[in-house]
């Protein structure tokens, strides 16, 4: 079981099985086919106990592509060389806010934004 937790998310996607095959590898997360109205649709328990689930959507056209969402991780650098190998992108770099909690913002190999966050020490 994966220990990144998220809140609610959904990831719409053109291409749900490249988006599947990148979460996995990403951040260890199992995908259950649901079904849905004109569609597939994925769901994840995705951060355990800690995190709530979420689902990728598989939609076409225009409004197909979208997700924002935060993960928690140990280590935000290490999540972005992850996320590199996986084939996505690191839009912005791990900043560290002045209370202590690192950030950074990424792109999946669909085009979907997301973030990974470590929270301050302590708290």
């Amino acid at each position: 079981m994966s220990s990144t937790p998220v809140t609610w998310f959904e990831i719409g996607s053109d291409r749900p099985d490249e988006a599947q095959r990148f979460y996995t590898d990403l951040f260890g997360w199992s995908f259950e086919e649901q079904g849905g109205p004109g569609g597939s649709y994925r769901q994840t328990t995705a951060g355990g106990e800690r995190g709530i689930g979420g689902a990728i959507r598989g939609l076409g056209g225009d409004e197909a592509n979208y997700a924002i969402f935060y993960a928690e991780v140990a280590d935000v650098a290490e999540a972005c060389r992850r996320a590199e190998s996986a084939g996505g992108t690191v839009l912005v770099a791990p900043v560290t806010t002045p209370a202590g909690l690192v950030r950074a913002w990424l792109r999946d190999p669909s085009g979907n934004r997301f973030g990974v966050f470590t929270p301050p020490a302590g708290g």
